[in-house]
């Protein structure tokens, strides 16, 4: 059993370079002085304080620190006033505006320009002003000027002295800032790739024309011998790897060597799998953001790392065919916690697949949690699983499953070993609590990895996510003419019984970690049924997400002007910039595509 008593709560912190962006709110008014300004300074400051409080008390960073707002020194009427926020948002660290305003304004000179932030208005649905009128007019601004910005606005009227924000623009609101700060977020970072191209896999041919364009990201690389050279001679922190290595001793039990007797490793090769895996975990975080450790012991250059919001490691075959496979060290870096205790889990891609880990990162970014990497691997029909083995699939699976099983484990926070009402959940790492890593950690084990795929061989987990938690599964894919475009598939875990399990398992890879997912079906498209969806999945990766975030990710490619071509939402939960419609309003997904195409990546030429 895991040890609760060595697993503490690390306070939330930014470890990468540059400040969390802030939220902008823009509180604008009628500019006409001599009665008509005067009577509406004090409902307009109120509108944006009531959104500041809003945000602030219901969302946070993925990093666990607290969301920030900052509101215009004054209420905006014309241009001056416009551009003293602009000043006031550039000193203060502002990666997203919300214009807010219950009466006409003059659009063009109160309205955002800032080409780089996403935009969002809400005009306040009254009748003593005209708030939704000045929405509609500064809406056709924004789309005439090429800025899209998302409209705000209430379903029913409200009383002009009414300072509360409803149910439906709350949500709006919310789900604009979620997706906003992730844009905010990703902004200047890095991609790290640790190797380059796994097996010929499109995905890990990393492209930087796509991270700068879309994301805002640099692309940076580092040769997979740079861990050599580290391990060699001694890069890393020596106290820590100790720690870390007597940790995993003690919470990361061995299960069964699944390799034929003549091909296993002797324990004393084990042991330096263990060694050197450990050794791994310590270098790739390295990389990723620095240790000031290095610094204290020499190496300077080492110690600031690459500012890597997320990263992948290549592995096969030049690396796992010699040396132990990263299945370890991607393994715990995905996860919530270490020996260093609970923390915000990395983004870290087996097989460098950057496209699977840049969708793992738009997932973290939304909801805080962990994010299970997973070959979408098997599609198992109801028939074929009865055949097999005798049992009937019923209720959300009777139409048959998914295989998500991964040669790079996923996450230990995918063993769905939390709990939160009684019910598993994945949770932000800020609610972990020791009790909750101990129950993932119990709930894995760790086997000598297949010698025939890995022959420098490592240590694979082996866990069964539990059945019942709704989930997420997404991916970008790349296309030769279109650029990226997002695909979306909510569903849930499931759960088979033990023995059903084993043997579906076994027929695959018993050393890999299993999540059975069943998508969300609507008997018509790509998701007319449980096949449809395995054979529309666009590539062998899918990134899986605690909770239903399809909308959420909606909102945030509209953002970043990558189109989404398959989803499995209602119609009234997409949440698009004003002008998408204009592209084509009875057809959504057409007009995404159009719009993306016309307005082009959201930092410039792809």
């Amino acid at each position: 059993m895991a040890n609760v008593a060595n697993i503490k709560m690390n306070a939330p912190v930014n470890r990468l370079v540059g400040d969390m962006p802030k939220v902008g709110i823009r509180p604008t008014i009628d500019g006409r002085l001599g009665g008509v300004r005067e009577s509406l300074e004090e409902q307009t400051m109120d509108m944006a304080k009531a959104v500041a409080n809003l945000i602030t008390e219901n969302l946070r960073h993925a990093n666990g620190l607290p969301v920030e707002c900052v509101i215009a020194d004054s209420t905006i009427g014309r241009v001056a006033e416009s551009a003293a926020c602009a000043e006031k948002f550039k000193r203060e660290g502002v990666g997203l505006s919300i214009t807010v305003t219950p009466c006409w304004c003059y659009g063009a000179e109160t309205m955002d320009m800032d080409p780089l932030i996403p935009k969002a208005v809400w005009g306040f649905n009254g009748t003593e002003r005209p708030g939704a009128v000045y929405l509609a007019a500064v809406l056709a601004g924004h789309s005439q000027k090429g800025l899209p910005a998302f409209s705000i606005y209430g379903r029913d009227v409200q009383d002009g002295g009414d300072k509360s924000i409803p149910a439906d623009v709350a949500a709006k609101l919310l789900q604009f800032a979620r997706a906003g700060l992730a844009v905010a977020t990703m902004r200047g970072k890095s991609y790290l790739a640790m190797g380059g191209t796994s097996m010929g896999i499109a995905g890990s041919i990393v492209d930087p024309a796509l991270l700068e364009s879309y994301f805002g990201m640099r692309s940076e690389s580092v040769d997979m011998s740079e861990f050599i050279r580290r391990v060699h001679e001694g890069i890393y922190d020596p106290a820590e790897f100790e720690r870390a290595l007597a940790w995993v001793k003690e919470n990361c039990p061995e299960g069964k060597d699944y390799n034929p007797p003549e091909k296993q490793h002797s324990r004393e090769k084990q042991d330096a799998s263990w060694e050197f895996s450990v050794k791994m975990a310590l270098i790739a975080r390295d990389l990723m953001i620095g240790n000031p450790k290095l610094a204290a012991m020499g190496f300077g250059e080492e110690s600031l790392g690459h500012n890597a919001i997320a990263s992948g490691f290549q592995g096969q075959r030049q690396w796992t065919d010699h040396f132990p496979n990263g299945d370890f060290m991607e393994a715990i870096l995905n996860t919530s916690f270490d020996w260093n205790g609970i923390r915000q889990p990395y983004i870290v891609a087996t097989e460098n697949d950057h496209l699977n880990g840049l969708t793992m990162l738009l997932g973290h970014l939304l909801t805080g949690t962990a994010q299970i990497f997973a070959d979408v691997r098997t599609y198992w029909s109801a028939d074929a699983v009865k055949r097999v083995t005798g049992y009937e699939l019923t209720g959300v699976a009777a139409d048959g499953i998914l295989h998500l099983i991964n040669s790079g484990p996923a996450t230990l926070d995918g063993t769905g070993r939390m709990s939160r009402d009684g019910q598993p959940v994945m949770k932000p790492f800020w609610e972990v609590t020791p009790a909750d890593a101990a129950g993932c950690l119990d709930a894995t084990t760790w086997h000598t990895s297949d010698v025939g795929y890995f022959r420098g061989g490592g240590w694979s987990t082996r866990f069964k996510t539990v059945g019942g938690m709704p989930v997420t599964m997404a991916r970008i894919n790349l296309i030769k003419g279109l650029g990226p475009a997002l695909q979306i598939a909510e569903g849930w875990t499931v759960d088979l019984p033990d023995e059903v399990h084993t043997v579906l398992d076994e027929r695959t890879n018993p050393t890999w970690p299993t999540t059975w997912f069943v998508p969300r079906t609507s008997g018509s498209g790509p998701f007319r049924d449980v096949y449809t969806v395995m054979a529309n999945w666009g590539a062998n990766h899918g990134a899986i997400s605690y909770g239903h975030i399809g909308a959420d990710l909606v909102t945030l490619a509209s953002m970043l002007r990558i189109p989404v071509y398959m989803h499995n939402l209602s119609e009234e939960q997409i949440f698009r910039p004003s002008t998408w419609a204009a592209f084509g309003a009875n057809d959504p997904m057409g007009a995404d595509f159009r719009a993306c195409a016309n307005f082009g990546p959201l930092y410039g030429q792809y």
